[in-house]
């Protein structure tokens, strides 16, 4: 029971982080990077130190924590954040010109497999006393292995839809559509964003050990690698507004009060896949197999609600009912892929 609770949590977080850019349609008279810094306050650092905050027990703090002697440990987690940023950037291109539905399917997939993977994979090189490569067992490897062909699945859906669809089909449908362009850049943006899990493998004996709850315990290191992320994203986010000359989006009071709240909004909700991974994973301990792909079950899970709402958002209005039914298909085989480990591991 702990077990469905556990993928229940996760599966609800992925639900949210999927939802996460419908809140940004709302913002008004800001432009990219503008938007994209201020809902990363929140995303990447307030709501994040709130989360690590309750990993904290009474009578300590979390500068107590960061202050102990793992400065290796911290200065990887943050690294990696800082690596996991540039898949952040390239990850919101990827759906300038995807589309929210294909560009969240490839570049998490691909986030989704080698996340999963490098993280021992590192782990190992540094520490090899640990023996992290052991928890990469056959119903590990053979999750991975699903998910990605689940993601490959909906992957030939979308380059049957670019085969099928006129010009002007395909910017009705996604503005900026560009297959070609845009399958490079999620490629990118899947492989820097698999650093997340790498940093949060770093950092998972970041907490007060047996005083720290289970479902608390990687959410010091979710806070590391975010505060990374934050500071590729700042640098450059405040670079294109010089570039762009567009510090004065940040003087339109006229409409803060509306764009705080849907940045706000949006931040909340992508927060939400990691600390409901953090929680869901407190219910997984009696599986290791799940343990170790629950960052993959997470990313398969995000490209199925991503694909719900490509298909709400009529991303896949005009494809034929051939390319609709190879993209259902891609759903289910990711769905399976959540609970395939379990059944044979």
């Amino acid at each position: 029971m702990d077990i469905i609770i556990g993928l229940l949590i996760i599966a609800v977080g992925a639900f949210c982080q999927s939802s996460c850019y419908v809140p940004i349609n709302k913002i008004k008279n800001w432009s990219w990077e503008s938007y994209w810094i201020v809902q990363g306050v929140f995303a990447w650092l307030i709501l994040p130190f709130l989360g690590a905050l309750l990993a904290v027990p009474e009578g300590h703090s979390l500068c107590e924590l960061f202050m102990a002697d793992n400065v290796f440990n911290i200065s990887m987690t943050i690294l990696f954040g800082v690596l996991w940023g540039v898949g952040g950037l390239t990850f919101g291109l990827s759906m300038r010109y995807l589309g929210v539905a294909l560009g969240q399917s490839i570049a998490l997939g691909t986030c989704a497999g080698l996340g999963t993977i490098m993280g021992p994979v590192l782990l190992n090189m540094f520490f090899p006393e640990l023996d992290a490569l052991s928890s990469l067992t056959f119903a590990v490897i053979l999750g991975v292995v699903v998910t990605l062909v689940g993601i490959a699945v909906i992957g030939v859906a979308g380059s049957m839809k670019a085969s099928s669809l006129s010009e002007e089909e395909k910017k009705e449908a996604v503005k900026d559509f560009n297959f070609p362009k845009g399958l490079a850049i999620a490629l990118l943006a899947g492989f820097m964003s698999g650093c997340f899990n790498v940093g949060l493998e770093f950092g998972k004996d970041i907490n007060f050990g047996s005083l720290t709850a289970d479902m608390y315990k990687t959410l010091p290191a979710t806070f590391l690698v975010t505060l990374g992320g934050f500071v590729t994203n700042a640098i450059y986010c405040f670079w294109q507004n010089h570039k762009n000359k567009t510090w004065g989006d940040y003087a339109k009071t006229d409409v803060w009060a509306n764009n705080l709240v849907f940045c706000a909004l949006a931040g909340a909700l992508w927060y939400s896949q990691f600390f409901g991974l953090s929680l869901g994973k407190g219910f997984l301990t009696e599986s290791p197999t799940l343990m170790t792909l629950a960052f993959c079950i997470l990313m398969a899970l995000n490209v199925v609600f991503s694909n719900v709402w490509g298909i709400i958002l009529k991303e896949w209005k005009g494809c034929s009912q051939k390319t609709i039914a190879v993209l259902i298909t891609g759903i289910v085989i990711l769905i399976i892929s959540s609970f395939l480990p379990q059944l044979i591991g």
